[in-house]
């Protein structure tokens, strides 16, 4: 929903509430459901309700437990029954200034003293924690400090031990330092966005003395969505890949046109400043494992020269694909997503041009597509959408770059076979198949929340919960690694089984779809039903539960040899192998 999209008008949001959530709950988009609990040291009503809408937009379909006001560490410490009852997915704790009990440090204050004060008031946060996270097992976000509204010492206030900035920077990097050694707590970095607001509008008085909230009613928009930037992050809900345009979107000008020498980026003149620095910020999402490719209305060869101009940052190895030719955008986005092997819903398209814009909007629907039309607001309108706010982070983030260009190879190989399992062979394939390791958890866990087309249950975990399955004795857990002569492909592949007496029933089966047809698939099962049988396992279970967008794995079970159990009206269906006379059926992988 555009009105929903940054940058948005949050006023319009904050008076036309019920009338976007109504067209949203209307428009039949599939959502996956979250319960999320908020404990709150200051009103929250209106920040929900912002923060449904946010979540809504993004594919989250949220039902809230709300604390009273100001019952944030009752509902934490001491328990509540509707809180228990509620089973949170994740757990909001809405703090602020306003929450610190322990007092500002005096005057009079020694170091040792201030010391105390701020080891008081983060033992008070942490124990909290521990109590939320050992009886609900899941996320956690904290908000952490805004900066105070007024500064008692001046300037020196944040150098001093006894000023009130000083103190703050503290207790958040206390929060920071525990954030870094704990799996599923995040923050909510309100110091940031109070700033970028603005912290004498954010800190406005008057809504405190008479509503009780923490911030400014107009600063509630911008404070929902970029929680809601967090919590669509945990379950995967992020993109995976900007395609860009060129003329005036990566530099000045037209290179069809003005030539290669008169397109303007660099540190020359003003407007080549801005280019250059946006191409500066594109590469370092590389870093991220976002890929780079590009749709350009433009001969190839004017687009290529354009991206080798001496003073431009990206260059034509920066990208994973690049479509410049006269066809529509709309079209090559489609292109894209499809030789990615990703859904279009992946992509943020970003052009000058807002008829180009419009048009993508119309016919690939799901693309991101944010607003911008002048340079200097290139950067903040992209930066500030969340498109790829990072949760999670494992060594396969950072090399998938480059594990997309090696697929880009491997389907030029695939070209010069007629045979295909000759093909397949020619890859010299080698596999890891092993149970859970501590080292891979947080790829398995990300893998879980992001893999939607191959994935016959789309069961989602957290870390806490999926560290919960790799301690329990009764799962068969797998994770599948995939080297060629190409590269290593990272974790492409999950399964995770749970056995009753003599039966194994399959609760996740997934795998990353730049693997597919590469029979992966058909090694991850020879490895199930290997474990089941050294288990005394005679049965395999499997189930199949239909989504709007995992329809290629429907006949899985039925390719593999099982035989249906049963079907409903929905489409889930269950099926049945017998692990008795198995016979593998992967032959062209040699597993480890």
């Amino acid at each position: 929903m555009r009105e929903l999209e940054y940058p948005f008008d949050s006023e319009l949001i904050l008076q036309n509430r019920r009338k976007l959530r109504k067209a949203l709950i209307a428009d039949g988009s599939a959502r996956i459901k979250k319960n999320i609990a908020v404990l709150g040291g200051s009103t929250t009503h209106d920040i929900i309700a912002a923060l449904e809408l946010f979540l809504l937009n993004q594919g989250i379909e949220p039902s809230f437990y709300e604390s009273e006001y100001a019952q944030y560490y009752q509902d934490a410490m001491f328990g509540n029954p509707e809180l228990d009852e509620f089973h949170p997915d994740i757990i909001f704790v809405h703090t602020s200034l306003r929450n610190i009990n322990v007092g500002f440090p005096a005057m009079s204050d020694s170091r040792e003293q201030v010391k105390e004060l701020i080891d008081s008031q983060v033992k008070y946060f942490e124990g909290m924690w521990e109590k939320l996270r050992s009886k609900f097992n899941c996320p956690i976000i904290q908000n952490n400090f805004e900066m105070p509204f007024y500064r008692l010492l001046g300037n020196k206030d944040a150098q001093d031990y006894r000023g009130r900035t000083n103190f703050v920077t503290e207790l958040n990097r206390r929060f920071y330092e525990y954030a870094d050694e704990h799996n599923d707590f995040y923050i909510h970095d309100i110091n940031y966005i109070s700033a970028a607001y603005g912290l004498e509008q954010w800190s406005d008085p008057f809504y405190w003395y008479m509503y009780k909230y923490c911030l400014c009613l107009p600063a509630i928009p911008e404070f929902a969505f970029n929680l809601s930037n967090i919590i669509k992050s945990i379950f995967g809900k992020n993109k995976k890949a900007l395609v860009l345009d060129l003329d005036n979107t990566l530099w000045s000008g037209v290179v069809g046109d003005d030539g290669v020498d008169g397109i303007d980026v660099g540190q020359e003149t003003s407007v080549g400043q801005g280019f250059y620095e946006f191409q500066t910020y594109l590469k370092a999402h590389k870093q991220l494992g976002i890929l780079l490719n590009v749709a350009s209305k433009n001969d190839h060869e004017n687009a290529i020269a354009g991206l080798n101009h001496p003073s431009g940052v990206l260059k034509p190895d920066d990208f994973t694909i690049i479509k410049a030719n006269w066809d529509a955008k709309s079209e090559n986005l489609k292109k894209i997503a499809s030789e990615l092997s990703l859904l279009p819903e992946s992509l943020v398209f970003v052009d000058d041009n807002p008829a180009e814009r419009e048009i993508v909007r119309a016919y690939v629907p799901g693309v991101a597509v944010p607003e911008v039309n002048k340079v200097e607001e290139y950067i903040r309108n992209i930066d500030r959408g969340g498109y790829f706010e990072v949760t999670t982070f494992s060594a396969d983030d950072a090399s998938r770059v480059e594990m997309y260009r090696q697929n880009i190879m491997r389907a030029q190989a695939q070209e010069s076979f007629t045979d295909y399992n000759e093909y397949l062979l020619s890859l010299e394939m080698h596999a890891d198949i092993k149970d859970f390791e501590p080292l891979y958890l947080a790829r398995i866990t990300q893998l879980t929340n992001k893999s939607n087309q191959f994935n016959l249950t789309t069961k989602r975990f957290t870390e806490s919960e999926m560290e919960a399955v790799a301690a329990d004795d009764k799962y068969v857990r797998l994770y599948g690694r995939l080297v060629d002569k190409f590269g290593d492909n990272g974790i492409v592949s999950v399964v995770i089984g749970r056995q009753e007496d003599n039966i194994l029933h399959m609760e996740l089966w997934l795998m990353s779809c730049r693997v597919l047809k590469r029979d992966m698939e058909q090694a991850m099962l020879d490895e199930v039903v290997r474990q089941a049988a050294l288990r005394g396992i005679d049965e395999i279970r499997g189930y199949y539960y239909p989504t709007a967008k995992n329809k290629m794995v429907e006949k899985l079970y039925e390719t593999f040899g099982f035989t249906l159990l049963s079907s409903d009206d929905a489409g889930n269906t269950v099926w049945s192998l017998k692990t008795e006379g198995y016979e593998n059926q992967n032959k062209v992988i040699k597993v480890n």
